[in-house]
């Protein structure tokens, strides 16, 4: 089996890898690159997802990449216009030529006495076994399981007559006119599918365990679609990124300060939106305070006018069991349904379920540190993309990847082949994401720790990571090492003058 040599393995094709592609190639456009994909198409999340009404919940002038303009007039754009974005992406600057499809990574031995990542993958649906090296290991591959999602066992759900379906897995053909649907959860997916679906569907019910902050935002940006009619394209689509980006940072560092405020503000704008004859108190009063978890977000009231019009409703109580017809609660009443869709969440996997080792010695992530919320700690040579909880994800991929960049170009001007976080004397740590969402809580055990102070601080703050990353010192807490080898000249023939 042979083994293909590039400087760095880029592993995700989604919206992380294919802006990591476009940064190796503007900062360090001497190393060659590959990008392993496990699936047969790019797009990771945009991709996968097919479910009726996906969309973005955070605004395209933040997800999108800080070196290529979003354009387009909605900010809160559906799946199929960003798809489309990371395509034309990979075209415009010729990433897609450094993709490979349906390479599944499975493992990762790092060698410091080569200094070299040896990965492997299984390509094709034969899963036949495929060897690449290289100098560093990037993973672009998200934060959750493709190949499964969080799907509790409910009681009696092989007795239900209609269809049960996940989103993660929608089927191509579903027709669900007319039906009455049941969505199991409260989370971003839900509030998406359940004025998507009530466009068709007889009824949509909302069944959701306890509620969840929900703030409605106009789908189109009117301060950046006419700054982008009266600037150059890129400073327009600049100065609307960090406008975005400021008031992110103020709305959520005020509610953070201020949360009974931020709460009675949040829920006095579901009032608004309502009217009187809902019960707000029951279904939009989370028992938590604002950002605890994610708030969810809906484009211009969608769901909200779903409920209000009679389409869709809310249900806020605990499952009993399935029944033929649908789904009684523990508190007696009976939801009936000719489909039930159950939102209920994503499985967390790092590194796309990869077994890591360094010189031998597995990696649990769980035992190891962040480090500048992109590497672990004693793992040389590699990082992995996670974006902010609070904020757009392709922030962070933006500053991880320039990141990757420096470090890269650092240790060439060096002549050294090794980067290793590495902590001294003691470090008090904390979990990794300080939230309260289900997801989160269910990995924990399986996600690295936080330090309380940095480099291994987890800021979830741009602003912060923007001065750590760019301008920050590459040496904090890094340790430089392994030197580039002196040239073998011993087999060179000595010729007599």
């Amino acid at each position: 089996m042979g083994i293909e040599h590039f400087d760095v393995v880029v592993v995700g094709a989604g919206l992380s890898g294919v802006g990591a592609g476009w940064h190796l190639q503007h900062r360090c456009p001497d190393r060659s690159y590959v990008i392993l994909e496990s699936r047969a198409e790019m797009g990771g999340t945009w991709d996968l997802f097919r479910y009726p009404g996906i969309r973005s919940d955070s605004d395209m002038h933040t997800l999108g990449y800080s070196f290529r303009p979003w354009t387009e007039e909605k900010a809160i754009a559906d799946g199929r216009s960003i798809l489309n974005y990371i395509r034309d992406t990979a075209r415009e600057y010729g990433i897609d030529r450094h993709i490979r499809y349906q390479h599944r990574v499975v493992q990762a031995e790092w060698s410091s006495d080569e200094a070299i990542w040896l990965v492997e993958t299984e390509a094709g649906e034969s899963g036949e076994r495929k060897r690449f090296s290289c100098r560093f290991l990037y993973m672009c591959s998200g934060y959750y399981n493709y190949a499964k999602g969080h799907a509790p066992d409910f009681a009696g759900s092989e007795t239900f007559k209609g269809q049960i379906i996940h989103p993660q897995f929608w089927p191509e053909q579903c027709d669900y006119a007319g039906k009455r649907i049941v969505v199991i959860g409260s989370g971003a997916t839900a509030v998406t599918l359940v004025p998507e679906l009530a466009r068709d569907a007889g009824h949509v019910t909302m069944l959701q365990r306890s509620p969840t902050y929900i703030v409605a935002r106009p789908a189109q940006d009117k301060v950046a679609n006419w700054l982008r009619g009266h600037l150059p394209r890129k400073l327009a689509y600049g100065v609307t990124r960090w406008k975005n980006v400021l008031l992110q940072q103020f709305f959520y560092r005020l509610a953070r300060k201020k949360p009974e405020k931020a709460k009675e503000r949040l829920i006095g704008m579901v009032r608004d939106a309502l009217g009187p004859d809902h019960d707000v108190d029951t279904h939009f009063t989370p028992s938590y305070h604002p950002w605890d978890q994610r708030l969810c977000l809906i484009p211009d009231a969608d769901m909200f006018d779903a409920i209000r019009e009679g389409r869709a409703s809310v249900e806020t109580g605990h499952i009993e069991r399935f029944t033929e017809n649908g789904i009684l609660l523990k508190s007696g009443k009976l939801l009936e349904a000719d489909m039930i869709v159950t939102a209920t969440g994503l499985e967390l996997q790092l590194m796309g379920g990869a077994e890591i080792s360094v010189d031998g010695h597995r990696v649990n992530p769980a035992e190891r540190l962040n480090y500048k919320g992109l590497m672990l700690s004693d793992v040389p040579n590699m990082a992995f993309c996670f974006g902010y909880t609070n904020a757009s994800w392709t922030l962070k991929a933006d500053l991880s990847s320039a990141y990757m960049c420096r470090l890269l170009n650092t240790m060439k001007t060096r002549g050294l082949r090794q980067c290793t976080p590495r902590f001294e004397g003691k470090v008090d740590t904390a979990p990794l994401i300080d939230f309260s969402s289900g997801y989160v809580r269910r990995a924990l055990d399986r996600l690295p720790k936080q330090g309380t102070v940095k480099p291994w601080r987890l800021h979830q703050n741009y602003l912060l990571d923007l001065l750590a990353l760019r301008y920050g010192s590459v040496d904090d807490h890094m340790a430089f090492s392994n030197p580039v080898p002196e040239p073998d000249d011993s087999n060179k023939k000595v010729i007599a003058a």
